[in-house]
């Protein structure tokens, strides 16, 4: 009791990105008398989330929305007071498309990620070939696999429904979602409900018609559960804004890079130095931060001594949570190290409407690898949420890279442009140049779940769980999307205020 009454637990979080974000404040709003400290080691806080605003357009450079299926998005965007922000995506354009031959054709009616919900759609799609359909059909014939073994994607779909849904349907879908190679991406630990479809079922078909046979139906839809997306009507970067302010004052210390960690008694000690360059490219930002958040963000300007702590969060990439913890635990930051990562980069194109050909009468368009497209995706973005662009112009996202072609994530901006430019034009009939472009590159940024993910994520959390004091988060372990990062975030919180004393959720 002393100890809480008179000394406030001091814990450090070091990543901050959404997910370290979400344990900074989980900590402070489950314990408000605890005292905690952010580092970041970039310029600002959110990591790769960063909404741009120009020229009438809003701009998000990396994801756009998060899905409501799970509740952990939704939730903190209700206790932060802003779910009247909150924006569907626009019922009119629930489509998708896919690229065949040069050429778009809609997805399937009911198409949802790897399986059908109806059999009439995936019978008439130009996509497939009739050899193509019947082996898809055949599926519901197929009997299940009884052990609990992890398999690749590209196994399960090709055993299940065959080698051409799987690479004109399932890996343009899959393969954009996780920038992943889906050869090696493990289906326990990205779709694992499919695995369940066919074990319960004896069929994914047989499970999805069952599934959806008393579900309502509204308008016309196909791909992704478009209905079940969201996104902020200020962008995603007024997410990390209203974090930072809800937060004491100095807790988010920018610029202020971790470089050692090291046990020190029950606790930890932390080593931290200025990001000199970091700063120098976005004073501006960290001035109306500071500005908007009442100075819960701190501009770090010098070497700082070693601190301590009596917890320690570590929600930065596995990579750098690797180096961190390899002279403490040789065998977790080998594990850590372990897991690969791909990058993409993200061109944002302005058109006036009247220069694109084609109707955008859909969400975007993905491209399988059999196409051998520069492109993984294309979203219509000013189609699924209208206040993207301003009257008479469109706002395109173009999605690069992934374990499919690592090289264009890096890519000069003078090189990549023009083969984005025009496969874009090819497809969308587009005349003239672009009067916005901005290129985001994130290299390195997404974890790869490869097979027997669920296992090494295991593995390193028991070494970790054998440290005291000590948590880990990120999108490295349980999940890539937003609402699994805050998850995670929140989760390692409450893991750490336990160790203490019991905790009231909210």
């Amino acid at each position: 009791m002393g100890q809480q009454e008179h000394q406030p637990r001091r814990i450090a979080v070091i990543g901050g990105g959404i997910a370290g974000l979400a344990a900074a404040h989980r900590l402070v709003e489950l314990d408000p008398h605890c005292s905690v400290t952010l580092l970041e080691a970039g310029p600002r806080p959110g990591g790769v989330l960063s909404t741009m605003h120009e020229d009438g357009f809003q701009v998000e450079q990396s994801a756009d929305n998060f899905i409501t299926t799970v509740p952990w998005g939704l939730n903190l965007c209700r206790r932060l007071g802003l779910e009247d922000q909150l924006v569907q995506t626009n019922p009119a354009y629930r489509r998708t498309f896919v690229v065949r031959r040069g050429r778009m054709h809609l997805l399937p009616d009911g198409f949802l990620m790897m399986a059908p919900t109806r059999l009439w759609p995936l019978a008439l799609t130009g996509i497939l070939s009739p050899l193509g359909k019947i082996r898809a059909g055949v599926e519901y014939f197929i009997p299940p696999r009884r052990d609990e073994a992890d398999e690749s994607m590209a196994a399960f779909v090709r055993r299940r429904l065959g080698r051409e849904v799987f690479d004109r349907l399932v890996e343009p879908l899959v393969g954009a979602v996780y920038a992943a190679d889906v050869e090696k991406l493990s289906v326990l630990a990205t779709l694992p409900r499919f695995r369940e479809m066919e074990r319960d079922h004896g069929s994914l078909i047989r499970a999805m018609r069952r599934q959806m046979k008393n579900r309502p139906r509204t308008g016309r839809e196909s791909g992704a559960r478009y209905s079940m997306f969201v996104t902020l009507r200020d962008g995603l970067s007024s997410l990390v804004e209203r974090i930072v302010s809800r937060l004491p004052a100095d807790t988010v210390q920018v610029n202020t890079a971790a470089t050692r960690i090291e046990r020190h008694g029950d606790g930890w000690r932390v080593w931290t130095e200025e990001n000199d360059e970091c700063r120098m490219m976005n004073d501006e930002w960290t001035a109306s931060a500071v500005k908007a958040s009442e100075s819960s963000v701190h501009p770090s300007s010098f070497i700082l001594h070693p601190s301590s702590f009596d917890a320690l969060i570590l929600a930065t990439p596995s990579p750098v949570t690797a180096k961190l913890l390899q002279p403490i635990d040789a065998t977790l930051a080998a594990r850590l190290a372990s897991i690969d990562h791909s990058g993409t980069a993200i061109v944002s194109l302005g058109y006036e409407s009247d220069r694109i050909g084609h109707p955008l009468d859909g969400m975007g368009v993905v491209a399988p690898a059999v196409e051998r497209s520069p492109i993984l995706a294309c979203s219509f973005s000013s189609r699924k949420y209208p206040h993207r662009a301003p009257e008479g112009k469109e706002l395109l996202r173009v999605f690069v890279g992934g374990a499919r072609r690592p090289e264009l994530a890096e890519m000069d901006d003078d090189r990549l442009l023009p083969l984005v430019l025009d496969e874009l034009s090819q497809l969308l009939h587009i005349r003239g140049e672009p009067c916005f472009c901005r290129v985001a590159h994130w290299p390195a940024t997404m974890p790869q779940y490869h097979v027997g993910h669920k296992e090494l994520v295991a593995e390193i959390e028991a070494h970790a769980a054998a440290l005291p004091n000590l948590q880990l988060a990120g999108n490295a372990y349980h999940g890539v999307g937003i609402p699994d990062c805050i998850h995670g975030g929140e989760s390692a919180a409450e893991r750490i205020l336990e160790s203490c004393s019991p905790l009231k959720k909210l």
